[in-house]
């Protein structure tokens, strides 16, 4: 409770300085906003769901011309999604700094220093949940999963890859792990094309990976999947099974949103509250969402914090049970 206390105290602090030093709250009115360019930080690399989903929602607005002014877009990966926003908390008092989240933006603060924690930053909202694919190449013997689980058991030890550290794609393979009774060596990567880099080139052999990023390769027969934590089979590869099949329970999925430094103006938030209520309306989000398998999942300001906080919780004893923490 003191650390917390903590850093929305410094969080406050940091308004104030950039207040005083900057004269931003004296300059724009609640009327005027937005007056200037937008930095836009991803804190992943480019290719993965992160990633795709900001560039999505980018597009979106400046083809309905949402957003009057530039949009500034940079990859900022590292330290499974720490640098990227650790960029955006400096950013406190601004409401022209934003980001996307992901599984790390909820798991990284627990296994690391980062100086800050979900509920710091000013919610924007929550759009949907990212399921998840299990993948071996396609050059792969194994043809399914029984077929795995005969493979990692008989092995002892397989080593398997997703994105970032103790994030949603480690999770789900420890949890795999965990309830069919093998052990596994995790390999985290920031970025989704190194990854299936390295497992094509043998370094890896399973990773875990969003439908939306990787259903072209496995249609191509350069992956293929095993898996799926999809409620359902997915239509593009339908013999694929989903996890509740094969009797696995508990398995999480990515939950996608949007974020403002701490301490935004308010009428920055609501903006983007509103203004985001409209791009989950566009042809272009709907589309978005079914090609890329995800669900859609509303919840705006206090309510995206309130989810990020429970799940953080969630999350925080899985890991703990699993030795992660």
């Amino acid at each position: 409770m003191f650390r917390t206390f903590l850093r929305r105290v410094l969080a406050a602090a940091a308004v104030l300085a950039m207040a005083a030093c900057s004269g931003v709250g004296t300059r724009e009115s609640p009327e005027q906003y937005p007056s200037q360019d937008l930095d836009w930080t991803i804190a992943f690399g480019p290719g993965g769901g992160n990633d795709i989903m900001a560039r999505t929602i980018v597009d979106i607005l400046q083809k309905h011309r949402l957003y009057p002014h530039d949009i500034v877009v940079e990859n900022r990966e590292g330290g499974s999604g720490a640098t990227g926003w650790g960029q955006v908390f400096s950013d406190a008092g601004s409401g022209y700094s934003i980001s996307t989240t992901s599984g790390s933006f909820i798991t990284t603060p627990l296994q690391a220093d980062t100086g800050w924690h979900p509920q710091d930053f000013t919610p924007v909202g929550l759009f949907a949940t990212d399921d998840s694919l299990f993948l071996v190449p396609g050059t792969s013997p194994i043809a399914d999963w029984a077929s795995w689980v005969e493979h990692a058991r008989g092995k002892g030890t397989v080593v398997v890859g997703g994105i970032g550290t103790v994030n949603v794609d480690f999770i789900v393979q420890a949890m795999l792990a965990d309830q069919a009774g093998y052990q596994i060596e995790y390999v985290p990567f920031n970025d989704e094309g190194q990854m299936q880099t390295a497992m094509l080139s043998g370094s890896l052999e399973a990773i875990i990976s969003n439908p939306g990023t990787v259903l072209g390769q496995v249609e191509a027969g350069q992956l293929r999947a095993l898996l799926t934590t999809a409620a359902e089979p997915l239509p593009e590869i339908p013999d694929v099974p989903t996890d509740e099949s094969l009797g696995f329970t508990g398995l999480p999925s990515m939950p996608r949103g949007l974020i403002l430094p701490p301490g935004a103006p308010d009428y920055a938030q609501q903006w983007w509250i509103r203004t985001m209520q409209q791009v989950v309306e566009t042809p272009e989000w709907k589309s978005y969402v079914e090609s890329n398998h995800l669900s859609q999942d509303l919840r705006w300001g206090p309510d995206f914090t309130a989810f990020l906080e429970q799940t953080q919780a969630d999350f925080k004893r899985i890991l703990t049970e699993r030795g992660a923490l």
